[in-house]
């Protein structure tokens, strides 16, 4: 990994943690698409397999981060998010010109195309600002995921507001604004998203920031929701509705009332090293630039130690076999180390943690992707209020599980799987409800699968982190988020899309009503979830030594990594 610059001090990390909040929401304009699916399918005249394709296209290019991943350890993030200022930019550039007709009788698969460099943007997005800030707090690995992805789950109840309120329900407008505002929001935070000296993780102070950054999440959340209940039940004035979108972006803005704070009342403390450790953390209140490897390895032997002392050769046997040239001093790395892609391939926990993941998201995009059309079968015209719905859970989920999970893994040494496991199997009685159809079950059910998709994408971040290591995290990651597409090639539009049109078919439209529409995709979906199940279950027996190593002292600790 190259040298990059560190900026010292205690503010910048919660600056660019600030920062990264706007950019966060800015990453969720993939969420937007069953706002404007209506107007591709109306104007364009697609039929509903056509129109999940192109909501397949939407979670391919959200999700293929590869590239990214291996950017961020090769390229400072304003670098990142300015690749995806550019895609963002040129995707919905192109598709405003379709939908507004400014362009006419472009192929579709143009279109595709269009849609996975819009969304792409979203990869950019949120690897940058999400391993920069893994980076800069790597002892609140799980609480820093929680918030970061809170908001990124919060930001389609975000979008439904301004497209309701500011917008005036206009699928041309909505577009123009995500191909200009969102890269113009992106270009502004560029200089505040910066790799930082990492902050230490265990004074008191740190723990209150977290917690009030939390807190202006949930009243965020809670607010957007009741405004746009309110929007929807009662005809507000434009003013009326200006004001209030006003108050929703300060309450946006309220997590840098942190570094405001910190500047106005500089803290006069010591930090605190750990013995014997190589790591040189600044002091506080500088904010001076240094080089140094953007990871610097914390002694951990002691741990490492307790724990690998099971393994058929003890640490002398191995030095004693180096010395006579038995055996050459690189080894693998274990799990708790800085992995490569390739090391991280040939571990039976990888591929668990990938079809885990793959199977809870697959599922549940499956009915983001047809939540309009799923709306319209069982009689919800209006389907604002389930992508509202569903945002406001996806969020309770993400933040939620972030503050549960860490509590526990820090005091109990409990897996984080073991909340995924718990997640998979109220997926299995969601799709049991969505199947249902009975009266009012749609909305619940949005409630429920809402919760999940967030817990799932949530709690993936940090496990991989804590198993894989920090080093090359933002390319693990970015391989592991490949399930979203392919997820929703498979069961969104090979599975669901057909069956749809069938049932479409059989009707003589092209248009599904009643609960038969998705019915068979419900069942199939809520198998899906029970596989997940139990390889979840697998996964947190396989791992729970690990756990119990890296929060031995009820904090975590950082494996000493080999340069590879």
């Amino acid at each position: 990994m190259r040298n990059i610059a560190l900026k010292a001090g205690s503010r910048p990390p919660w600056v660019g943690l600030a920062a990264a909040v706007w950019v966060e929401i800015a990453a969720g304009n993939a969420y937007n698409f069953p706002l404007y699916s209506p107007a591709l399918k109306s104007v364009l005249g697609y039929n509903q397999q056509q129109l999940t394709i192109l909501g397949v296209a939407n979670d391919i290019g959200e999700s293929v981060g590869l590239l990214p991943g291996i950017a961020c350890n090769k390229f400072p993030p304003w670098a990142v998010l300015l690749v995806g200022v550019v895609l963002c930019f040129l995707g919905y550039g192109v598709i405003w010109l379709t939908v507004s007709q400014t362009i006419t009788g472009l192929p579709y698969w143009v279109l595709w195309i269009a849609l996975v460099v819009a969304t792409n943007s979203n990869a950019w997005f949120g690897t940058a600002v999400l391993v920069t800030n893994m980076r800069n707090f790597p002892l609140s690995r799980g609480t820093v995921s929680g918030i970061l992805k809170g908001y990124a789950g919060i930001a389609a109840a975000i979008y439904t507001v301004l497209y309701n309120m500011v917008l005036q329900n206009s699928a041309t407008t909505l577009l123009l604004f995500l191909a200009l505002g969102i890269p113009l929001i992106c270009l502004v935070t560029t200089y505040f998203i910066r790799a930082c000296t990492p902050a230490s993780g265990e004074d008191s102070s740190e723990h209150g920031h977290f917690v009030f950054t939390q807190a202006a999440s949930v009243f965020l959340a809670i607010y957007v929701v009741a405004i746009s209940i309110t929007s929807d039940y009662f005809s507000l004035s434009d003013a009326l509705s200006y004001i209030l979108v006003a108050i929703m972006v300060v309450f946006m803005l309220s997590p840098l009332a942190i570094p405001v704070k910190m500047t106005l009342f500089p803290a006069t403390k010591k930090r605190i090293r750990s013995a014997g450790s190589s790591d040189s953390l600044a002091q506080e209140g500088g904010d001076s630039t240094q080089t140094d490897p953007l990871l610097t390895p914390s002694s951990s032997a002691a741990y490492l130690g307790s724990f690998y002392e099971t393994e058929d050769f003890s640490d002398v046997e191995i030095l004693l076999a180096i010395g006579e040239g038995a055996v050459k001093e690189k080894r693998r790395p274990r799990r708790g180390e800085d992995f490569k892609l390739g090391e991280a391939f040939v571990k039976a926990d990888f591929w668990l943690l990938w079809f885990v993941y793959f199977l809870g998201v697959g599922a549940g995009v499956t009915v983001l992707n047809n939540l309009a059309q799923i709306g319209v079968a069982l009689g919800v015209n209006d389907t604002t209020e389930l992508l509202c719905l569903f945002s406001l859970c996806n969020f309770a989920g993400r933040l939620g599980s972030g503050v549960l999970s860490e509590h526990y893994v820090r005091s109990k040494a409990i897996p984080r799987t073991v909340w995924i496991t718990c997640t998979h199997i109220m997926m299995i009685l969601t799709f049991l409800l969505y199947a249902s159809a009975l009266s009012g079950t749609l909305y619940a059910a949005t409630v429920l699968l809402g919760v999940c998709c967030g817990v799932i994408y949530s709690l993936m971040v940090p496990t991989a982190s804590e198993l894989f290591g920090l080093k090359h995290f933002g390319l693990i990651y970015n391989f592991i988020v490949l399930g979203n597409p392919i997820g929703a090639l498979l069961f969104s539009g090979l599975l669901a899309g057909t069956l749809y049109d069938a049932e479409a078919t059989k009707q003589g439209s092209s248009t599904c009503i009643g609960a038969e529409c998705f019915r068979l995709t419900f069942l199939v979906l809520a198998g899906v979830c029970g596989l997940g199940t139990i390889l979840s279950i697998i996964l947190t027996i396989r791992i729970r030594p690990v756990y119990q190593m890296l929060y031995a002292g009820g904090s975590f600790r950082v494996p000493q990594a080999s340069d590879r």
